[in-house]
């Protein structure tokens, strides 16, 4: 795998995916969790086809060493690492893309680095950078209380919530993955199978450790900066952040957009890849 070195001298590493022909830019990609192995992103239901996807594994997960010092797991550290991988790959400006926690990142960094983005797409963000945590997910997991999954996935919920050994964690996981999902069914399973196993504890533990109240608003103020377009895609099935995190997120930058995707839940990619590649190549094509 290549790697670059960041500003602390880290060795981190990140994968290409696509055809370096392409005469598209190539978009980088964040993966949320936190603390998930970037494989999880697979090619974005086919995006690798038309251009080069750049995917790093953040500090701990993947291929890329653990920190040693855990403050760098904390987002705005990773924002850092972001610029680094930027100028290894030798780009001025790129456009950037990210899941789930990797949003808070992708954020953080857009506040700092604004002149360096072309274009910005969060996935199904979640909005704790704003200071408010909306509980529509939880209204849209209910919603489905008929589903032959629910029961289960219902108890695995509960469950997690009282528990840090990581065995179990895996499991419950699996059991409360169908949430995640617009349905269940085989691509969807195979998908969550291996979340548990991709799973970082210790940069999960990290992420939002020594983000102060002032460090959340001066970030979520700097997006007030952000000149550059941005889309936000949600999934009306999506149990894990729900739909009005990301409407809260886009009222955060000036230029956004809000895209919700129909019976899609927090991996649109997977769930409905003919909608989601061609929403988000639709905007990076965009004059």
């Amino acid at each position: 795998m290549p790697h670059f070195r960041t500003y602390d001298d880290a060795e981190l590493h990140y994968r290409v995916l696509g055809p370096a022909d392409s005469p598209l830019p190539p978009l980088v990609c964040l993966a949320g969790g936190p603390g998930r192995d970037a494989t999880y992103l697979g090619d974005l239901g086919g995006m690798s086809a038309h251009r080069q996807l750049i995917l790093p594994d953040s500090r701990g997960t993947g291929a890329s060493p653990a920190a040693a010092d855990p403050s760098r797991y904390a987002f705005p550290q990773l924002a850092e690492d972001v610029e680094a991988l930027r100028a290894h790959l030798g780009l001025e400006r790129f456009a950037l893309l990210a899941h789930d926690a990797g949003a808070a990142v992708a954020q953080a960094y857009a506040a700092r680095h604004p002149q360096r983005l072309t274009r910005l797409v969060l996935v199904c963000p979640g909005s704790r950078l704003q200071g408010e945590l909306p509980d529509d997910a939880r209204e849209i997991f209910a919603a489905r209380e008929h589903e032959q999954w629910w029961p289960e996935a219902s108890a695995a919920v509960r469950q997690l919530a009282e528990t840090s050994d990581m065995d179990e964690v895996r499991a419950l996981l699996f059991a409360a993955a169908p949430l995640a999902y617009g349905r269940w069914e085989e691509p969807q399973r195979a998908h969550a199978a291996t979340e548990g196993e991709q799973l970082g504890p210790v940069p999960r533990a990290g992420f939002w450790q020594g983000v102060d109240e002032q460090l959340r608003e001066a970030l979520a103020s700097g997006l007030s900066e952000v000149s550059c377009p941005v889309l936000v895609v949600t999934g009306d099935r999506d149990g894990v952040t729900g739909m009005r995190a990301g409407e809260l997120v886009a009222a955060s930058f000036p230029d956004a957009r809000v895209r919700p995707l129909h019976e899609v839940g927090h991996y649109p990619w997977v769930d409905a890849p003919e909608l989601f590649g061609p929403a988000v190549e639709e905007f990076l094509h965009a004059a």
